[in-house]
């Protein structure tokens, strides 16, 4: 008699069919090569048989337990933002022929499919000034590390610079994704929030394939990328730039600093924060490194008839399966989260773009100012920033304790905070030492008035 394994979708009578054939005796000895000390000796730990009634209440209260967006004030960024998301995003991406769509390798049958994502690609291209651009990354730090191999590759050099105020988790995927590729990954300092020129000039040489800045930073702090492109160009390095998409409403692109690659997170156009992922990362290049990018690139052509048409080019499919012959081990699709990019562009336009960022821009600012203003607060640095920024607890109240119950450490004025169902900002001494005691707010357009002075007057308030 076979184990009854209620989670695999056969019955006892058909596992037992099964395991006949296969002159076996029970399912157990399917799974005989593996040491009986990794196998699990107990029921797994999940709840009885539920209906559809009672599965949905027991989900909704597990969801109930997490703190989101639409119950709670969010001030939190470090790389994922709670932008104004249309509503017809969601109703576009429900759609059968978008939602069940995967890697559009036949163009007979995939030209809806190959369209968006070529659209996705032109705007991508509007938006950073750069030649060409793909699909499919999975997100900003992945984009990132492939934009790495691509210049190590291309240079064929083995040395490649960051700075250290990236997103500190960029960092970790760059060095996982250059650990046995024999690429050692240095970083620049920063001084004042923004990196420090003279000890960029100091590490940077002919051997090294890039150098790799944020800007905005993961401060919030706006790199001078005149200077460091000129460091840059000097020592014949690629140079690569993170960037925030909404910022590029207002900012010069990273194009017209000669950036080679441009990289960065697409989540904050039309995608929702939905607890870190799906997100998008997107990829933009100069011509010359048009055929060593990774992805999918789709390209306008004609058929036979001279009619408009979309394809996959410039990569040949075996490109996907090489292994460590491969350009890229990217080999899925975030079209998906593309076409909500696409059409949060499409929906906001030039202008619209510009209205979200110059928002951001105007309140992080006011933000900002009030929150000095308290006393409780003081800069973490005196670089401009767009719509985050770090302040640090004045040295009077940080680390001290008080007989009224004064909050003085910024993990229990986010406790505090979180009771008030407002998410508080990111403690950055977390990944950086030197910046303990430092507070990173993010302030996208839907911030009002009123919860940035709710968060001001909570700040200050004592207990």
């Amino acid at each position: 008699m076979t184990e009854n394994f209620r989670y695999i979708p056969n019955t006892p009578e058909q596992q037992e069919a099964i395991l006949k054939e296969m002159n076996r005796k029970s399912v157990s000895e399917l799974f005989s090569d593996v040491p009986e000390e990794l196998k699990l000796k107990r029921p797994l730990n999940i709840p009885e048989a539920m209906s559809e009634l009672e599965l949905e209440k027991h989900m909704k209260e597990l969801a109930s337990k997490n703190a989101n967006t639409d119950e709670y004030i969010c001030f939190l960024g470090a790389g994922a933002y709670d932008h104004y998301i249309p509503s017809v995003i969601r109703h576009m991406l429900m759609r059968g022929e978008f939602y069940t769509a995967y890697t559009p390798y036949q163009p007979e049958i995939s030209q809806g499919t190959l369209q968006a994502i070529f659209e996705y690609q032109t705007m991508i291209c509007e938006l950073t000034g750069m030649d060409v651009a793909n699909a499919s990354m999975y997100d900003g730090a992945s984009a990132a590390a492939e934009a790495v191999l691509l210049a190590c590759g291309h240079k064929r050099k083995n040395k490649v610079l960051t700075a250290s105020n990236i997103h500190p988790e960029y960092t970790d995927v760059i060095r996982t994704y250059t650990k046995y590729h024999g690429i050692s990954v240095e970083q620049v300092a920063y001084s004042n929030g923004v990196i420090d020129l003279s000890d960029l000039e100091k590490k940077i040489d002919t051997e090294t394939a890039a150098f790799v800045v944020q800007n905005p930073n993961f401060f919030g702090a706006i790199e001078n990328l005149d200077e460091i492109s000129r460091i840059v160009k000097n020592s014949g390095a690629l140079f690569i730039v993170i960037a925030d998409p909404i910022s590029l409403a207002i900012l010069k692109p990273p194009s017209e600093y000669g950036a080679d690659v441009v990289v960065g997170e697409g989540q904050s156009l039309g995608n929702s924060l939905s607890f870190g992922g799906p997100y998008l990362g997107f990829f933009a290049a100069t011509n010359d490194l048009l055929r060593k990018m990774p992805g999918r690139i789709v390209g306008q052509t004609t058929d036979v008839h001279g009619n408009r048409g979309f394809v996959l080019t410039m990569q040949t499919r075996e490109q996907h399966i090489r292994r460590e012959k491969a350009t890229s081990n990217i080999c899925t699709n975030q079209a998906l989260n593309a076409l909500a990019a696409t059409i949060y562009l499409t929906l906001m336009g030039k202008k619209g773009l510009k209205e979200v960022a110059s928002l951001c821009v105007k309140k992080a600012h006011y933000a900002y100012r009030k929150l000095i203003e308290t006393g409780k607060f003081v800069p973490a640095y005196s670089a401009p920033f767009f719509k985050e920024f770090a302040v640090k607890l004045n040295s009077v109240n940080s680390g001290k304790s008080s007989g009224n119950g004064g909050l003085f450490t910024l993990k229990e004025l986010n406790k505090k905070l979180l009771k008030e169902k407002i998410i508080g900002g990111y403690e950055l001494g977390r990944n950086f030492p030197d910046m303990d005691d430092a507070w990173l707010i993010a302030i996208t357009e839907k911030r009002t008035r009123d919860e940035i002075d709710k968060l001001v007057e909570l700040s200050n308030m004592e207990g």
